[in-house]
């Protein structure tokens, strides 16, 4: 399903780009460099979501939790059909119920192209693809507020269900150790060269082939050359299944949603020091 949607996004923007300045709403004085890529971006997304809208989602796509979760952010008939009303809402411990009539749109991370992804182990990252599936709980995550808000979804009879939203401390949840390095990671240049292993490895396309890799090792002098740009306000996690306990390794993953590239880190803790030991994109 999601190679399905890559695959609308694709031919949305195909038929956007041909429209030119028309999609941008520049006027007509201004040159075609001047349009406005953020208003064309957002009429992309708006496209792409009229087509998943209109296109009734197979019974197939209950089987992933990410090809349901693909559909459940970008049709809103869907989205109330699966939100299990009224909807218990816990906040700093206070617990509401949410009425249909009062539910807004959660389009989750659709809006900025891209999502985030943690995982402790390749086996965490392999449950993405198990169909056994039964729980998963999206995360957002505010460094700003320090809070962390959790969708929790259960699969009900065969159908994926969002069934209670909690707001925790982020301190609280179970990633706060490499969640708060992170942070400092993203936003200390100083900080970040020295949270690197001795070598890290380096995994990338090859330049001079743009169907080969080439791997290698950056160094911390040669690290700021290779350094990819990452969030640093606000990111998501998908828990698929139970949580496993947490080990003294984290992957994080960045994944394009339209363009399907990835930028993939690996983490180390050594004592209570995370460093950055690979990179993958």
């Amino acid at each position: 399903m999601r190679r399905l949607l890559f695959g609308m996004f694709a031919l949305t923007v195909l038929m956007l780009s041909c429209k030119g300045t028309q999609t941008g709403g520049a006027s007509q004085d201004a040159p075609e460099d001047a349009v406005d890529t953020a208003q064309q971006d957002t009429a992309v997304l708006d496209t792409m979501e009229q087509l998943i809208t209109e296109t009734p989602m197979p019974l197939s796509a209950d089987e992933l939790f990410d090809d349901f979760l693909f559909n459940f952010v970008a049709n809103k008939r869907l989205q109330l059909e699966r939100v299990a009303f009224p909807l218990t809402v816990t906040r700093n411990g206070d617990t509401t119920q949410t009425q249909r009539s009062e539910w807004q749109m959660e389009r989750f991370f659709m809006r900025q192209g891209y999502y985030t992804l943690l995982f402790g182990s390749k086996g965490e990252k392999a449950q993405m693809n198990d169909t056994s599936l039964t729980e998963a709980v999206v995360e957002k995550i505010y460094f700003n507020t320090g809070a962390v808000i959790q969708y929790q979804f259960h699969r009900l009879r065969g159908a994926w269900m969002l069934t209670e939203v909690d707001t925790q401390p982020l301190s609280a949840n179970p990633n706060a150790s490499f969640l708060q390095f992170y942070h400092q990671f993203v936003t200390d240049s100083l900080f970040q060269l020295n949270s690197l292993e001795e070598t890290v490895q380096f995994v990338g396309p090859d330049p001079d082939d743009d169907f080969a890799q080439m791997e290698g090792i950056l160094t911390p002098d040669t690290w700021p050359a290779f350094a990819p740009e990452l969030p640093h306000k606000m990111i998501y996690n998908i828990v698929y299944g139970p949580r496993k306990p947490r080990t003294d390794h984290m992957i994080f993953m960045l994944r394009g949603i339209a363009n399907g590239l990835e930028t993939e880190l690996t983490f180390r803790r050594h004592g209570d020091k995370w460093r950055l030991a690979k990179m993958n994109t």
